[in-house]
């Protein structure tokens, strides 16, 4: 980029002047996880290209097509060769090696907090500076003042799309015990009103998991909860009639009955399910949000400016959302706290990632500066 500004600062010194510049961090290390895989070669490549750095990817094992078929666009669109460079492979033995490497200046990765503690691990050999935006566990509160319709709209898209796997979605849902029944009486109608269908179809609200395995977690997810005493609404199993027999389709699920000790409330589900949960008053909401190990997006549907002012200064978390939902917008901040992640993408301030900054003193009097140190070295 042409316009990634610096500072030039006053100095003590007459006839001098101190320059921060931003310059590019160097050689980039990316890893990214399979559910949005063009959008987030993007997010990285992107970034990194405008501030002048050059990138190594690695793409997720279950999905190294789309990287790879984003690598064959930069390669048409004229960018020099070294500059963005795909690697294909398993985190355990590509992953690791590349963030192992001595000749990375910066890792940034978008996936899970077990991955996240691993490449720390690996950085830390080296002091590699790491960015890292993790998983989350996202509340989503409505409150009785609130357009319930649009909340429940809301819900169920934030819920529902990528067949739940986003980091920032609906995970749990609290809703004011006044309109609790109502609400959850919409959104079970809404649940079961979606299509569940091939992604590609137009017609189709709810595709499959990304691998079997991601299911049988899902699955696990789900069961434990039933055993702990939660209720099943709708949904809990696999649909009886696919649209595609090998497909790895779960139907949307609501749950009732749920403590907040219980692991469906405490853990990432990253599919299409959702614990509905009643409360008494806002200050007990906030601490059910706060109750949690992440801090990546939270919603809050209401109209009262009071609320979410509070919001705003209470809850812990990187991302609020008042009436609407996701996703973020490239212009803002895409930013985790707690095990969410740290550092942060998009934007001006996720550009800053890939930038570092750099001192420059310069003394343009010819005469000499007499140091201001309390020591003579």
């Amino acid at each position: 980029a042409r316009r990634i500004q610096g500072e030039i600062l006053p100095s003590d010194h007459a006839g001098e002047q101190i320059w921060i510049q931003r310059v590019p961090v160097g050689v980039v290390g990316a890893i990214i996880p399979w559910n949005y895989p063009f959008a987030l070669v993007a997010r990285k490549v992107a970034p990194a290209m405008i501030a002048g750095d050059t990138i190594v990817l690695k793409s997720h094992e279950d999905t190294p097509l789309s990287a790879l078929a984003m690598a064959r666009i930069f390669d048409k669109a004229g960018v020099p060769a070294g500059v963005v460079n795909i690697l294909t492979g398993t985190g355990a033995v590509v992953g690791e090696a590349l963030c192992a490497s001595a000749d990375l200046d910066l890792i940034t990765m978008t996936g899970s907090v077990p991955t996240g503690k691993r490449i720390m691990s690996n950085a830390a050999r080296n002091l590699t500076p790491v960015s890292l935006e993790l998983g989350g566990k996202a509340p989503f509160i409505v409150m009785a003042d609130s357009d319930l319709d649009l909340a429940v709209r809301s819900a169920v898209t934030s819920r529902y799309m990528n067949c739940g796997q986003v980091c920032i979605c609906n995970e749990r849902t609290y809703v004011e015990r006044a309109v609790y029944d109502d609400f959850v009486e919409k959104f079970v109608a809404a649940s079961q009103a979606l299509r569940i269908g091939d992604p590609l179809e137009d017609s189709t609200d709810l595709g499959p998991k990304v691998s079997l395995a991601e299911l049988e977690k899902v699955e696990k997810r789900v069961a434990e909860a039933v055993e702990q005493g939660a209720k099943i609404i709708i949904g809990g199993n696999r649909p009886e009639h696919p649209p595609h027999p090998g497909g790895f389709y779960y139907s949307p699920t609501v749950i009732t009955g749920v403590r907040p000790d219980m692991a469906i409330v405490k853990n990432e589900v990253f599919g299409p399910v959702v614990p509905i949960m009643p409360f008494d008053s806002f200050d007990e909401v906030v601490g059910h949000a706060n109750n949690s190990r992440y801090g990546l997006s939270a919603y809050l549907f209401t109209n009262d400016i009071t609320r979410i002012m509070r919001m705003v200064n209470e809850v812990a978390f990187g991302e609020i959302y008042v009436n609407r939902v996701g996703p973020e917008s490239l212009q803002g901040f895409h930013v985790g706290y707690h095990d969410s992640g740290m550092g942060g993408d998009d934007g001006s301030h996720g550009l800053e990632t890939y930038l570092r900054k750099k001192t420059v003193y310069v003394n343009y009097s010819g005469a000499p500066t007499s140091s201001l140190m309390p020591y003579g070295g």
